[in-house]
């Protein structure tokens, strides 16, 4: 009888590295290095060991001091760790250098985010915008590449056709680049004409941090099957969905979500993606309620939202995940400041995250279903207030409905 052998590769190991200049990064360094951990995850690798390094700035060529790094260099080869992802972009030389002293892969956080991406993209147009990214990611950075091969095969004679090459290749990926482009403004233009095809309806999007839960409410409200998944960047692809709310139709996107530090070319790239959030009537700023730094999450939305042009959008904040929420009681002589662990769900709704605009901040939760109705109340309200404005006619049917 024959043995079955498995083929499976496994999960490629992995040691976090960060590091701290100022108070604030101090502080939440751990929650940092969580959340590259949840990206690293989310790639299919496995976290072995984490290094943190205080230091007034960064090394400009290491990152990490070199004692520092000498002590990361030996617990991968201790461990025979098969690569070192930082938690900050590296320069190419920063890449060449590190790479000399701890001799594996090493990857910063937006090669990572970039991995992921590429992974996860589906259709045409999420993976033009990501093979335009990570073009533009790798051009700069063929030097180091080429410097890599000529130490394997030994460096005496490479110099010149490794230049040649180099010059080559970065003509090729100069090309394809240009191409991503035209292609992506091709996309981009079909979009536009599906757009507009979809007449005058109001648009609402949903936007957020990633794996908050967006695409979970976009199930519930729209009453359809969109992927969702525990992991970062579940969705990549803006998809649209029309929506009924008692006698008002109107059209549902849910969006890629943002994470801080995400690499620029990204941005960029996926700005036509975007433009469901610019076209749109009403922002839903979906919101973790549960995470530790939500704050800080809703920061680097508003952010990026201000980045690709859609800071001047209505705004319903919506505090998902309640039912993850927990409270931490303060004891009576702890006098630290007060943080979202240790205030109740009903203190934190008389916040002035509910305070500052009461009539569009809902708590729910979408897998629980829990305010559910009050939030559909909220849309219901804002949808109708444009729409009414757009097509009057329907504001004499509308008040016809409710008297009868």
């Amino acid at each position: 009888m024959k043995q079955l052998i498995d083929t499976q590769k496994p999960p490629e190991t992995l040691v976090l590295i960060g590091v701290t200049t100022t108070r604030a990064e101090e502080e939440r360094v751990e929650e940092y290095l969580d959340e590259l951990e949840f990206l690293a995850e989310t790639a299919g690798a496995t976290t072995v060991g984490r290094f943190v390094q205080k230091l007034p700035q960064r090394d400009s060529r290491t990152f990490v001091g070199s004692g520092k790094l000498e002590e990361i260099a030996a617990f991968i080869k201790a461990e025979a760790v098969d690569a070192a992802i930082f938690d900050d972009e590296l320069s190419p030389s920063q890449i060449r250098n590190i790479e000399k002293v701890i001799e594996c892969k090493v990857l910063d956080r937006s090669n990572l985010i970039l991995d992921i991406f590429a992974a996860r993209a589906r259709t045409a147009h999420a993976k033009t915008q990501v093979e335009l990214a990570q073009y533009e990611y790798l051009l700069p950075r063929l030097t180091r590449m080429w410097t890599h091969l000529s130490k394997q095969k030994g460096g005496i004679g490479m110099k010149g056709p490794g230049e040649t090459e180099i010059e080559t290749d970065r003509r090729v990926i100069r090309d394809r680049i240009a191409l991503l482009k035209k292609r992506l403004i091709e996309i981009d233009k079909q979009k536009a004409t599906q757009r507009r095809n979809r007449g005058k309806l109001v648009r609402v999007a949903l936007v957020g941090y990633t794996n908050v839960g967006k695409s979970t409410l976009m199930n519930l409200l729209s009453k359809s099957e969109v992927f969702a998944e525990d992991k970062l960047f579940a969705t990549l692809d803006t998809t649209v969905r029309k929506v009924i709310l008692g006698n008002l139709p109107f059209l549902m996107a849910d969006t890629v979500g943002f994470i801080r530090k995400l690499p620029h070319g990204l941005v960029e790239s996926f700005k036509s993606t975007l433009d469901e959030v610019r076209e749109s009537d009403i922002l839903l700023h979906i919101v973790d309620i549960s995470h530790p730094s939500f704050e800080e999450q809703m920061q680097v939305v508003s952010e990026t939202l201000a980045e690709i042009g859609a800071a001047d959008k209505g705004v319903v904040t919506v505090f998902n995940k309640v039912d993850n929420y927990t409270f931490v009681p303060q004891a009576e002589d702890d006098l630290s400041p007060a943080t979202p662990l240790n205030v109740s769900m009903e203190e934190l709704e008389r916040t002035w995250m509910a305070r500052a605009d009461a009539a569009r901040t809902v708590f729910i939760s979408a897998r629980e279903r829990i305010h559910i109705d009050r939030l559909r109340d909220i849309l219901y309200r804002e949808v109708r207030e444009i729409h009414v404005q757009r097509f009057p006619f329907n504001d004499f049917l509308f008040a016809m409905e409710e008297e009868a």
